[in-house]
């Protein structure tokens, strides 16, 4: 971009993302969209599960700018590699008339509009830095993170905020520390609502188990399609959680038949899991794996068969997608008896053969994955594997926990660093901070359960590098070496639908044996404290670090 005086594209999108295909369709694909590009820009299509570091970037950047970002993230930046303006899906006239008007002014008025692009990564810059805040007891962070999530929460649906649905697991495990810390009914009223709308309505798969990611409404109903494996990871602990806090056996139940359906149907073949599976299905339909029309039923079941899968199910009304049916909880086995006069047994042998028929149609249609063997989020998920096998001490997870962790330290460590991913053998990515914090978290969790002096070693390995690369004065930093200027070094990282993992970090670092790493991590923890204390919804991670800290220790 330098050499020939062009701004730099990056389109930054993912697998999963549906959004991303629509634009991939109607303008990448578009000739005469892809001659202007080619032409007046240095176009690059980015993975963002590849470069997480430069993708949270260039977010932050749209966010702060325009208000809002996803993907797919569209951002032009100066030769010099300063994001300039950026944007996310346009349809396909809008985007060649944004590339003709910029290419235009960038002719016109280069040298105002690099100024402009190098104030605006100063400021973002000068945004981050640290400041001086007075320390808060126990009490007063408990009642700043209550404060701040009972002004966002949904007490009539469950979750935060008015729109769409997301898990946002970190703010709900947070919550449930709160909540077992200082017991509060609306608080636990509100977990409880959260949680049961979580496991009852469209953001879970019921017929082969598993959550996709957010659903689209506020009332859970309607999922968009993809299924991450960190998703999975995350509700699994939080599930587990809340089974213990509010003795909810149906919790436990949850968590299990999400273990279950990882194990089942994200193993990669070559070990470890994969990352995702896509929105929609082989021919372009969104959700179109995971819906039902009634023709199709009624093939399968014939007319009392369909009658009882859709009452079991929740088909009867309008389907609310225009690709069908979406298999939700419907009424009970015991109302299905009394309706039909059936015995209850008769009832649950035929709702089980009806399941096993629909899955097996369902395992014949063609659902795109991601074959991605991502380091941190098999981190993740190796935590929640030793948790599951905590509960139930079944041999079936402690193996697959044991299979994950050897593949974890035998195919994604190379003795000296982490990888960020495998995919078909070969390594591919830039390893993160994320990669070291949820792989060591990962291990630490493993390591309790081994109680293996070599797991124990390596935890500390990887602890030991993080803190080495990551981290200076200033605060942390996604990658050692950023690939553009202003991505510097934040005080503390926030959580997002990942957690923190300065944060993480930080939590392990207090619990180890090494006195000069427990050092650093109260270092760190004070210097995030201004965010932690003034945002504790927004950064509940660190928020965690505060409260472990030794000054707050009874």
């Amino acid at each position: 971009a330098r050499r020939e005086g062009k701004l730099l594209f990056i389109s930054s999108g993912y697998f999963s993302c549906h959004w991303c295909h629509v634009m991939q369709r109607e303008s990448y694909r578009n000739a005469e969209i892809a001659a202007i590009l080619n032409e007046h820009f240095v176009p690059v299509k980015l993975d963002r599960e590849l470069h997480g570091a430069l993708d949270t970037y260039l977010i932050d950047f749209v966010d702060r700018t325009q208000g809002q970002a996803g993907w797919p993230l569209n951002v032009f930046l100066t030769p010099e590699g300063y994001p300039l303006i950026g944007t996310t899906y346009l349809p396909a006239d809008r985007f060649r008339q944004l590339l003709e008007r910029l290419n235009g002014n960038w002719q016109e008025e280069q040298g105002k509009l690099r100024n402009i692009a190098r104030r605006a990564t100063l400021q973002m810059m000068l945004d981050r830095a640290p400041t001086e805040t007075e320390p808060l007891g126990t009490a007063a962070l408990h009642e700043l993170l209550m404060g701040q999530a009972l002004a966002v929460a949904d007490v009539m649906e469950g979750g935060f905020g008015n729109q769409s649905r997301f898990p946002m697991a970190p703010q709900l495990m947070a919550l449930l520390e709160l909540q077992a810390a200082s017991p509060n009914p609306e608080l636990a009223e509100f977990l409880k609502l959260t949680l049961d709308r979580m496991a009852r309505d469209g953001l879970r798969d019921h017929l082969a188990g598993g959550f996709f990611r957010y659903t689209v409404d506020p009332s859970w109903q309607v999922p968009h399609f993809e299924k991450m494996l960190y998703t999975q990871a995350q509700l699994i602990e939080v599930f587990l959680r809340a089974a213990e806090l509010f003795d909810r056996q149906d919790y436990a139940e949850v968590a299990l038949d999400t273990v279950e359906f990882v194990l089942r149907e994200m193993a990669a073949t070559q070990g470890g899991y994969v990352s995702s599976f896509s929105a929609v299905d082989g021919a372009g339909e969104e959700g179109g794996v995971y819906l039902w029309n009634i023709d199709e039923l009624h093939g399968l079941f014939g007319e009392d068969g369909t009658m009882l899968a859709r009452r079991f199910w929740s088909m009867q009304d309008v389907p609310i997608l225009d690709g069908g049916h979406l298999s939700r909880r419907g009424e009970e086995v015991a109302v299905l008896a009394e309706a039909t006069g059936l015995s209850r047994d008769d009832v649950v042998q035929r709702i089980e053969e009806i399941n096993t028929v629909m899955l097996v149609v369902r395992g014949q249609r063609l659902l795109p994955v991601d074959h991605k063997v991502l380091a941190g989020w098999n981190g993740l998920m190796l935590a929640a594997m030793v948790r599951a096998a905590e509960r139930w001490q079944d041999p079936r997870i402690g193996s697959a926990a044991t299979a994950l962790r050897d593949h974890l330290r035998d195919r994604l460590w190379d003795g000296k660093q982490l990888r960020r991913a495998v995919a078909e053998g070969r390594e591919i990515g830039r390893v993160s901070l994320e990669d070291y914090a949820y792989v060591a978290y990962g291990m630490a969790q493993y390591a309790e359960l081994s109680d293996d002096p070599v797991d124990r070693t390596f935890v500390a390995a990887l602890l030991n590098l993080a803190w080495q690369r990551y981290l200076d004065a200033d605060g942390w930093r996604q990658v050692d070496r950023p690939l553009i200027p202003g991505m510097s070094t934040e005080p503390a990282i926030s959580d997002g639908a990942l957690p923190s993992p300065s944060a993480m970090l930080i939590r392990l670092a207090l619990q180890s044996d090494d006195p000069r790493l427990v050092e650093k991590a109260i270092a760190a923890a004070e210097l995030g404290r201004q965010r932690a204390q003034q945002n504790p919804f927004w950064y509940p991670g660190h928020y965690a670090a505060l409260l472990a800290l030794p000054s707050l220790q009874p």
